[in-house]
């Protein structure tokens, strides 16, 4: 926190006096109520009432910015503000943990402890839990760094985006806590969370996150800490590291942890026997299928801190602990056929048909095959004897063939020459792995598709499911997105299973939708390789759907983050004479196809004509944010430094690329003072 006194060194207003203390109190109870409801999971506050007082205290941070503090409960929204991530050395190593699959490994583990110490010692069981490992670093009690694990010996610093995360706190709580601790975890994306956005994903047709794991770790590594808290990431802290700490057992350090407001799990267990330990093993193979993250394994610890050191490390891996790894839950089943999947897009997806089997609870009937290359890669034939896993326990794959099972198997699968729902030939790009039906504008699953992507929440948000687009595509009531707006009451209210609540909460949803603003309708339209962001930067760029059907591939690939893919995919939508109908469509139902009156009111010309490339990170403002001041302004944005270039607006670590180039060819860099100037600001 800045010195509360001004330059002259005049004693702050009692006011001020009076409005730090509220500041204060009102930090200390929203850190309370955020550990009572995410780590405890018991919230002795509604939500409308938190977020009235994390609104207080907003208004008070931003009426006194003096009084800023990076770990206050306001910092867990996080910002766009882009900052690379610097690397820092870790004050201890952060070793790997070695990796045993048997009980006979663990058993010589625990004998090998036994001869090296020569004397009683106990055992800690806990949970592996399957995420990106972080340090937390806390200096008097308040959270002052988080490194990633890295190489080992240096990680990245990801402190903006772990103060986003609910369950870790910012600001310790209790009595003798050290000057100094770390607080070594993982960071997990829980299975709800990561079921949506790969739902969302699939919508999308993008690549789908294989596991948590990695979508975690995605996460944490991405620049923009809003996206991060978005995500509802968790943490899970299993080691304390410090010169102070208060026992020379881990189990006692953990419990410690857990009541300074850490979130350490409760599946420990401090063991004095192998019995004890295979227990534990035993019972968490099956348990941990009910837990709400994802979990492979369970980690053995020696409990004594003092033991632990005279055991000592080797150069990759602690000798007084190990990691023992639960098996993948495998099935053998039949391959009986091969089907195959259209999306909007065109693009054409495998789906393997088995033999209904249980595996990790659930019955498993299909299983993704992903592409050509695949179903070559593992020599399938119908009838095949195949090993089917969870890919993360969640997504079915096909992971093997029993070759030696092979019995009068039927023809060696081979990818279909033919949209399996219109025949017409596929395609496939020489620079993709997946085959496209390139009949967008007749085959039916790509139409239904289209339109199950315009309601979707995120585009025209109007209440209607695949199921129902079905049936009024079926029954000839919609051929496209545009035929929604032509519905009558009377189409609606004879349907089966449907009434006239239905049928007027439908007409209600489709009359809603005429309000979302251009940048989602634009989004809506499912225009290949346009998704929610792309949408947002041309709806800036081109105020008008005019504006933007008349672009060329030259300036649409002026707007920072558009490639020649993407330009030239806006261009082919355009020029279809299909497409420019339903646009024209919609238009004609009321649609919303430019930006509207406040955000052009709010435009000036200060920057007409001017070309802007931005480069660095910036304090004031992020990137974004700059872009988009650009826009407002007249001016436009550019990825690259050409001669047409008129200013960089600079910021720190600017490329040397861009900076080279900028001197060679006379370019004026400016700074962000400078430029804010140019506006008026």
């Amino acid at each position: 926190m800045k010195n509360l006194f001004s330059e002259d060194n005049s004693l702050p207003s009692k006011s001020h006096l009076e409005d730090l203390e509220l500041i204060d109190n009102l930090r200390k109870q929203l850190h309370e109520h955020n550990y009572n409801y995410y780590v405890l999971s018991q919230p002795t506050i509604s939500d409308f009432e938190f977020d009235k007082l994390m609104r207080q205290l907003t208004d008070l941070e931003e009426q006194y910015p003096e009084f800023y503090d990076p770990n206050s409960p306001t910092m867990r929204v996080g910002s766009d503000i882009n900052k690379s991530f610097s690397q820092v050395t870790h004050r201890y190593p952060m070793l790997s943990l070695q990796n045993t699959y048997t009980e006979g490994e663990v058993t010589d583990f625990y004998n090998r402890v036994k001869r090296s110490l020569n004397e009683d010692f106990e055992i800690v069981c806990e949970l592996k839990f399957d995420g990106t490992s972080i340090s937390l670093v806390y200096e008097n009690g308040r959270l002052s760094q988080a490194i990633t694990r890295g190489d080992g010996k240096q990680g990245d610093d990801v402190t903006a985006n772990v103060r986003t995360v609910r369950n870790i706190p910012l600001v310790l709580k209790g009595d003798n806590i050290p000057d100094y601790i770390e607080a070594r975890g993982e960071i997990l994306l829980p299975w709800n969370v990561f079921e949506e956005l790969n739902k969302e994903r699939e919508a999308q047709e993008e690549p789908l996150f294989a596991n948590p794991r990695n979508a975690a770790s995605g996460t944490l590594k991405m620049q923009d800490s809003r996206v991060v808290a978005s995500r509802r990431l968790e943490s899970y802290v299993y080691y304390l590291m410090g010169e102070k700490l208060s026992s020379n057992s881990h189990f006692e350090n953990m419990e410690l942890a857990r009541k300074w407001g850490l979130n350490v799990s409760k599946a420990m267990k401090r063991c004095s026997s192998l019995e004890e330990v295979f227990e534990f093993l035993k019972y968490w193979d099956v348990e941990r299928k009910n837990l709400s993250v994802a979990t492979d394994g369970v980690v053995l610890k020696i409990d004594s801190l003092l033991q632990q050191r005279n055991l000592g490390s080797t150069s990759k891996f602690p000798r007084w602990a190990i990691a023992y790894k639960f098996n993948a839950e495998q099935a053998l089943t039949r391959l009986e056929s091969v089907s195959y999947q259209v999306g909007r897009t065109g693009a054409v997806t495998p789906v393997a048909n088995l033999e209904p089997v249980l595996l990790s609870g659930t019955t498993v009937k299909r299983a993704s095959l992903y592409n050509e290359d695949a179903i070559n890669a593992l020599d399938l034939h119908i009838g095949d004897m195949v090993y089917v896993e969870k890919g993360g326990e969640i997504i079915p794959k096909i992971t093997g063939v029993d070759k030696e099972a092979r019995f009068l198997i039927g023809d060696r699968v081979r990818f279909a020459k033919r949209c399996p729902d219109c025949g017409t030939p596929l395609v496939r790009n020489e620079d993709e792995a997946v085959h496209y039906c390139p009949n967008s504008e007749d085959c039916p699953p790509q139409i239904k598709g289209r339109i199950e992507h315009f309601v979707t929440r995120k585009a025209m948000n109007i209440t209607i499911g695949p199921e129902t687009i079905g049936l009024l595509y079926d029954k000839n009531l919609i051929k496209d997105a545009a035929d929604l707006y032509k519905l009558k009451f009377e189409d609606l209210v004879n349907l089966e299973r449907w009434g006239e609540t239905s049928a007027n909460n439908l007409l209600a949803s489709i009359e809603k939708s005429k309000s979302i603003p251009y940048e989602r309708v634009l989004f809506a339209l499912g225009i290949r390789f346009v998704g929610e962001t792309v949408a947002h930067k041309l709806a800036s760029a081109f105020h008008d759907i005019d504006m933007l059907a008349a672009a060329t591939i030259e300036q649409l690939t002026s707007v920072e983050e558009i490639g020649d893919r993407i330009a030239q995919s806006v261009r082919e939508y355009f020029e279809n004479p299909k497409y420019v109908d339903f646009v024209n469509k919609l238009h004609s139902h009321g649609l919303q196809f430019e930006l509207s009156k406040e955000t052009m009111a709010a435009r000036t010309e200060k920057l007409a004509g001017l070309t802007i490339v931005i480069s660095g990170t910036f304090e004031l403002h992020s990137r974004d944010e700059y872009k988009a001041m650009i826009l407002q302004n007249g001016g436009k944005n550019s990825g690259s430094v050409s001669k047409n270039t008129d200013y960089i607006l600079a910021g720190d670590n600017m490329g040397p690329a861009k900076l080279e180039k900028a001197e060679k060819l006379g370019v004026k860099i400016i700074d962000e003072k400078t430029f804010l100037e140019m506006l008026g600001f």
